[in-house]
């Protein structure tokens, strides 16, 4: 039985929350096309949570445009929101980035690739990982 399954019943909640595209990336570890996903682009002034739990992730101040097809930060708004994993698949070796919270696949952190940016890392994240918020205007 999955961690994730209630006892007793063999069902696994988040199958009920997500969306089947939502569950394969978030639950299963899956990424999404580059450039297909809603919030790659996107510049506007808010704020970024985790679409399975709503535990915030990142801020807009911090996204940038790496050209990699998907919403890049370079730091995230709370280390505490956000759990690192070693991930050595794809014949490489990277840092799966995941949900402090919930535990839900979020991407991968990269570092040194020179970016101009204030840590001169990228956290590449799938846009079906998040909802963003915009911000209120006063």
């Amino acid at each position: 039985m999955s961690e994730h399954q209630n006892p007793g019943t063999g069902t696994d909640p988040w199958r009920e929350k997500l969306s089947p595209q939502e569950y394969q990336v978030l639950r299963q570890g899956g990424t999404e096309r580059a450039y297909t996903g809603e919030y790659w682009d996107n510049k506007a002034a808010g704020t970024y949570s985790c679409r399975a739990c709503g535990a915030h992730l990142f801020a807009s101040t911090e996204k940038f445009d790496s050209r990699c097809g998907w919403p890049s930060f370079f730091e995230p708004a709370a280390d505490a929101n956000i759990r690192y994993l070693r991930d050595t698949s794809m014949g490489m070796e990277r840092t799966e980035v995941r949900c402090g919270s919930c535990d839900s696949h979020l991407g991968h952190l990269f570092t040194g690739e020179g970016f101009d940016t204030p840590t001169d890392q990228r956290y590449c994240i799938n846009s079906i990982s998040m909802d963003f918020h915009e911000a209120s205007e006063s």
